[in-house]
């Protein structure tokens, strides 16, 4: 009986060798057809010539999380054919260039192993060793789409897409796409048992990864400035948002452009340019790392303190120290939510895919503006530089900026005095003013101690009444931050939370759980500080299951330290090996865990 719509391709290459336009055409390819689709890319971090991954799933339920499995292993690298050989599941496929005999390809009884003399067919076709190598990896599109049975016409009108510019090479990518496609069809049984069949599940729906959202998203919220020093796995996220301004943000009576982007020597002046430009009255921002905010603290601390409206874009990588660049994690949770010395406090916001990069940017400058504090966005490399599909992004042409309590020239010629750090309100939060509006708007920007009217200080009582004020705009943030997602039912003893890029994981894993009559309810959170629903989620269980992407457990600490949350409920489901975080993973954890007699 064939399996239609529920597959996974890995593609094991080299990098440099062009593997990601072809790799992008196929998924691409398939998601033209109306077919979920998400794509995974494992590449090295050092020069080109290293081994790398892309992986395909292909879910007609529309699961967006990796896939415990691979089922289609097309092995175009000899250095890894061992591994990639291994990593078949039972009754899967392994495909691999034929032109030269291998015969440790063979060692696994399990598996069917294709050899496709992909080398051979281009070389007799094709003239120039550049020209070979890139149109090998063009022929085994044409290979997977007669074996997974891929409209061929749908990857005939994307390449004609691609090349629209470079008419000249869509003929040879055609010719190499049929030499895979014909070989196959001729040499093997097609399509596999294991196919693809056109769906109407992508009608409004575009692939993008989370960088290039967010940078969009900046876009539309109204950032001006953005100051970055370059650093995997988030650079790509500055470039995105200065090729939206480039076409976007140009004045157009005189050509010059409305913002700017600055690339600093380091994470420290880039920081330093973003809350200056803050303090002057722009919206704008830095992307970065887990290295990027070691180095960034003191200036966080510092903005904190003088109360400066920051917004800081974490795409998370795996740690500590330089760690692995290109693998993924969530280990910067704790270092972000206290960065810097002394009692400091900082508002994350979590999205769980590339559209929530896009709705949580303007979010993110909201709450600062609203809070005048520093915002962390806290992405990670799955979500940032991974191919996601998600519902197409839409605007609300009806939004307006909230800049928060600033005062206007009217307001403060109006005013006898004005004082920076004094709560008028009870909500913690202060007025503040731009530089140049008024001269009753002076004041210094203290990151020394001051009291609540600004002045400098030493004095014990003044200076810890402006540091319990900001404890106050702390709870004040709790009931205005983007609420958790949650799903319950009084039936379920248990329940799991996650943030971020778990959310994938673990809305597949409660679906399995179910099939196996473990009813588990859901709670995604969304920011930090957590509200009141987290902390009531929690009381109505007898056990909730964390599941998050580090080693320590650092969710469940936050949690604990923010909410007094009961910690022997809270059991840790960590997940940390740079890989993106499974649905099998989650579900083999909490059934040990049942196994152990916890509750389900």
């Amino acid at each position: 009986m064939a399996t239609v719509n529920d597959v996974v391709i890995k593609i094991a290459t080299v990098n440099g060798t062009g593997s990601a336009s072809a790799n992008g055409l196929l998924m691409k390819s398939i998601f033209r057809m109306g077919i979920p689709v998400v794509g995974k890319n494992y590449f090295p971090s050092n020069i080109q010539g290293l081994p790398t991954w892309y992986e395909i799933r292909v879910s007609g339920e529309g699961y967006q999380s990796r896939s415990n499995r691979v089922d289609i292993m097309v092995a175009m690298n000899a250095q890894t054919y061992e591994r990639d050989m291994l990593d078949v599941a039972p009754g899967g496929w392994l495909i691999y260039d034929s032109t030269w005999p291998r015969s440790k390809l063979l060692d696994r009884d399990d598996i069917t192993v294709i050899g496709i003399p992909f080398s051979r067919l281009c070389n007799e076709n094709f003239d120039g060793a550049r020209a070979r190598i890139l149109m090998k990896n063009i022929a085994y599109v044409g290979a997977i789409a007669a074996l997974l049975d891929i409209e061929l016409d749908v990857t005939t009108n994307l390449l004609e897409e691609t090349f629209a510019a470079k008419a000249h090479l869509i003929d040879s990518n055609m010719q190499a796409i049929r030499l895979g496609f014909d070989y196959a069809r001729e040499h093997v049984s097609c399509p596999l048992p294991m196919r693809v069949a056109a769906q109407d599940a992508n009608s409004n729906s575009i692939i993008i990864d989370g960088n290039t959202a967010a940078g969009l998203g900046c876009m539309y919220a109204g950032a001006t400035v953005g100051a970055w020093y370059p650093i995997t796995p988030s650079t790509s996220l500055m470039d995105a948002f200065r090729n939206f301004c480039s076409k976007y943000r140009i004045d157009p009576e005189t050509g010059k452009n409305t913002y700017a982007v600055i690339q600093a020597e380091d994470e420290l002046a880039a920081i330093g340019m973003v809350i200056g430009a803050a303090w002057n009255g722009a919206r704008s921002f830095t992307p970065t790392s887990g290295p990027g905010i070691s180095l960034m603290s003191e200036f966080i601390g510092y903005a904190y303190y003088a109360e400066i409206p920051t917004v800081i874009f974490n795409v998370q990588r795996t740690g500590p120290s330089t760690g692995m660049p290109t693998r993924t994690q969530q280990c910067d949770i704790i270092s972000c939510a206290y960065a810097s010395h002394g009692d400091t406090k900082h508002v994350l916001l979590f999205p769980a895919d590339p559209a929530e990069c896009f709705y949580m940017a303007p979010t993110a400058f909201d709450m600062a503006e609203r809070l005048q504090t520093p915002v962390i966005v806290m992405s990670d490399l799955d979500i940032g530089m991974n191919d996601w599909v998600v519902p197409e992004l839409e605007w609300d042409e009806s939004y307006v900026a909230d800049r928060g309590k600033v005062l206007s020239a009217e307001q403060l010629e109006e005013m006898d005095r004005f004082y920076r750090y004094l709560d008028v309100d009870g909500d913690g939060i202060p007025y503040r003013t731009l530089p140049g509006i008024h001269p009753k708007g002076s004041y210094f920007t203290r990151g020394s101690g001051h009291t609540k009217l600004g002045a400098y200080t030493e004095d014990s009582a003044a200076y810890q009444d402006v540091v319990d004020r900001l404890l106050v705009k702390w709870e004040t943030a709790r009931t205005i931050l983007p609420k958790p997602e949650i799903q319950y039912s009084k039936f379920n003893k248990a329940g799991i939370i996650t943030i971020g890029s778990g959310h994938g994981a673990c809305v597949e894993a409660l679906v399995r759980l179910a099939k196996q009559d473990i009813g588990l309810n859901y709670c995604r959170i969304k920011s930090f500080p957590f509200s009141e629903e987290i902390s009531e989620f929690i009381a109505q269980h007898d056990v909730v299951y964390i599941v998050e992407q580090n080693r320590d457990a650092q969710l469940r600490t936050l949690l604990i330290n923010d909410i007094e949350a009961d910690q022997a409920k809270l059991v840790p489901l960590l997940h940390y090996n740079g890989m993106p975080i499974n649905s099998g993973f989650v579900v083999d954890r909490v059934l040990e865990e049942v196994a152990k007699g916890r509750a389900a």
